[in-house]
């Protein structure tokens, strides 16, 4: 089939990317399948290598007037509009807002959140494992010194302000690797890495035990989850969103209270194997499988079904981004 993918962004991105990498990898992953893509997006972009057609467009809301005519379905990102009578999908990582409606061909980003906004439709989000190769000190885990925080420091439903207060009561290191943290003080367990990316993020993440991922809202996904499992890295985390989905028994923990995970950290000693959760990690959240997934909403879109039957929305009352009680 040929596939066609607008985006905004320049593709290969060169430093820190979440959304922008996984639309690369996927349609470097479509061309392994034998399928044609066609990529519109800003003329920097320097996709035709992997063999991926490129049609130049540097205003993506007029991407519709570069749509080749022999397309066979479109795949759009971040609530894109489709006006073009060609079957497509759109793929949604954020959460709504009370009262928005998205489109019948939606596709979220795990279980919880297309259930968060009254659907079934999800295709998990998912990593180049050949860009996370594991560098192993030791193949068991049984004391847990070094905690990871990778995420947006500014962003409170994030976390960081907890975090720390978790790292600091149980005697653990924090290594704190996101943009935008307002930690100001020093303290011998906390060290600020600001915004890191490719080769040094993965560094910094065998330097620690255990990701930490106590969110205070219903997380749509959380790639740093996974690739917190790509090192063999157990995640220890809220109970909100997708964790208790993504986070499987031997792979981590899931707490409903800051409270419980300083008391787990005080208390309990279990040992966790890397082999184990880098395995669970490539099983469930490759790219071979995001794509195989894809696939599979293209063929139900092409055959003329929508992949929701009514238009999915927020089904909580208050705001996506409230901090919620933890």
């Amino acid at each position: 089939m040929h596939v066609c993918i607008p985006y905004h962004k320049v593709l290969p991105v060169k430093t820190y990317g979440g959304v922008e990498r996984l639309v690369f990898w996927h349609m470097k992953e479509l061309i392994k399948f034998g399928h044609q893509v066609t990529f519109i997006g800003p003329e920097q972009s320097q996709v035709a290598e992997y063999g991926i057609n490129h049609i130049a467009c540097e205003k993506i809301e007029e991407w519709q007037k570069f749509v080749p005519d022999n397309i066979d379905v479109i795949h759009g990102f971040d609530n894109i509009k489709v006006e073009l009578d060609i079957p497509y999908v759109i793929n949604i990582g954020g959460n709504g807002f009370p009262g928005e409606k998205f489109d019948l061909n939606t596709v979220f980003v795990s279980k919880s959140h297309a259930r968060h906004h009254g659907s079934t439709s999800y295709v998990n989000n998912c990593l180049d494992m050949n860009e996370y190769p594991a560098v192993y000190k030791e193949s068991k885990i049984s004391e847990i010194k070094s905690l990871l925080f990778l995420a947006k420091a500014s962003w409170r439903v994030k976390n960081l302000q907890q975090s720390v207060k978790i790292a600091r009561q149980t005697n653990k290191h924090l290594h704190i690797c996101g943009g935008g943290s307002k930690f100001f003080g020093w303290h011998p367990l906390i060290h600020n890495h600001g915004m890191v990316g490719g080769q040094e993020k993965l560094d910094y993440m065998r330097q620690c035990d255990a990701l930490l991922f106590a969110v205070r809202w219903h997380e749509p996904f959380g790639l740093a989850i996974i690739e917190a499992m790509t090192q063999g890295l157990p995640v220890f985390g809220s109970s909100f969103g997708s964790l208790p989905d993504l986070i499987a028994p031997g792979t981590g923990r899931t707490f409903y209270s800051h409270e419980e995970i300083i008391e787990y950290f005080n208390t309990t000693k279990d040992v966790y194997d890397r082999d184990f959760i880098r395995n669970y990690a490539i099983k469930n959240f490759s790219m071979e499988r995001f794509t195989s997934d894809f696939i599979e909403k293209y063929e139900i879109v092409m055959s003329g079904k929508k992949l929701n039957d009514v238009e999915p929305e927020w089904i909580h009352p208050f705001r996506a981004g409230k901090r919620l009680p933890f």
